[in-house]
């Protein structure tokens, strides 16, 4: 593990984060847990992005106990999404509109195909969502789970279900319609259904107060290129108890639990003598499941769809020296992966994505 720590202490004297922790393992029990710079090993960090493969997973789950259908229509469980109607152009005004086509389902949600996401252009619809506080960025939820929900149900679909991409809110909708499917929060959901088979303790939506000492503060990057706290250590959104109902959000994790989930992916959805996910269905969650098509430049950033494609919840390198390796990662500095071989990687900072980011991702790949 030499070569990882200078990596991680190069990077840290150079000022990417003030603090990285990386889990190196594979699927045959090898874990190595590194931190550099002002983090503990068992750092509790805001994991952001990374919970859409964990809310995949929670949904595979439900699939192979037959509680739930990939092609179910959503508005079985979510009413308020009933009925949508859709743009007729992107830049069209908000009542410019069709009918859609047909409903949501829980494969839209898992691609990212439902119709909602991330706006990346100028127009009525970017204006809307900034005005009802549903346009994701790097800041905390607004809203409550339902509030959320009915702000994000008053707007219009960017594109029939299933004919385009766009990030991130179709997962809010799918944690939302798992704590329905369970009847329960859906903290209780994933505890009984990941984190506990996992021994996954410290994962949830928010840190405990008796642990806040090991919740490190966020950072982003000013004009200049200097670190700005942008959440305090051992305080803000994160520190229990959850101002709403976190439903939609996202999760906190460490090193030690993330790679309890990574060795999980890694060995065929097995933890121990127990299956987690079915190899069939785990198989679907790993494969490119997005159309060429509708793989657009507007869809997300330049170049994202360049030898990529997306699965359940994670992103797959579908060409490459790569080829296979599939994974996620989170706007606060984190990342993921798992290559064909059965090994992975967690990477824990918290600094906002940027180049130093991306520059210390690539000396981890």
């Amino acid at each position: 593990m030499t070569e990882l720590q200078e990596i991680l202490d190069r990077h840290i004297e150079s000022g990417t984060a003030p603090g990285i922790v990386v889990a190196d393992g594979d699927a045959g029990g090898r874990l190595d847990i590194v931190a550099a710079g002002d983090v503990t090993p068992d750092a509790i960090v805001r994991i952001q992005s990374m919970t859409k493969p964990v809310l995949a997973v929670a949904a595979l789950r439900m699939v192979q106990d037959g509680r739930l259908d990939l092609d179910a229509p959503v508005q079985q469980w979510l009413p308020e999404l009933a009925d949508r109607r859709v743009l007729r152009t992107p830049a069209s005004d908000l009542d410019d509109v069709v009918p859609a086509e047909s409903p949501i389902t829980v494969r839209h949600l898992l691609t990212n195909t439902s119709g909602y996401g991330m706006t990346t252009a100028p127009g009525p619809l970017q204006d809307a969502m900034v005005q009802n506080r549903t346009q994701a960025g790097q800041e905390p939820v607004e809203l409550g789970a339902q509030d959320w929900l009915d702000a994000l149900a008053d707007l219009p679909l960017m594109f029939q279900p299933g004919a385009g991409w766009r990030y991130h809110h179709s997962f809010g909708i799918l944690g939302i319609l798992l704590g329905r499917i369970a009847g329960r929060p859906l903290q209780d959901h994933l505890a009984d259904e990941v984190f506990h088979p996992l021994g996954m303790i410290d994962t949830g939506y928010t840190v405990p107060r008796s642990q806040a000492h090991r919740l490190p503060a966020a950072y982003r990057r000013d004009d200049a290129g200097a670190l700005v706290e942008i959440e305090p250590a051992g305080d803000g959104f994160y520190l229990a108890p959850a101002r709403f109902d976190l439903s939609h959000a996202e999760l906190v994790s460490t090193a030690s639990d993330y790679a309890a989930f990574a060795r999980m992916l890694a060995s065929g959805g097995h933890a121990g003598d127990r299956i987690i996910v079915q190899p069939a269905l785990l198989d679907q969650m790993r494969i490119d499941q997005v159309p060429a098509r509708i793989k657009t430049p507007d869809s997300f950033f330049p170049g994202f769809w360049d030898g990529m494609g997306w699965g359940f919840g994670v992103a797959v390198q579908t060409e490459g020296p790569h080829q296979g390796r599939y994974g996620w990662s989170g706007g606060l500095g984190t990342d993921l992966y798992v290559d064909p071989d059965g090994s992975f990687r967690v990477i824990l900072a918290q600094v906002e994505m940027g180049a130093e980011m991306m520059a210390l991702f690539a000396d981890l790949a």
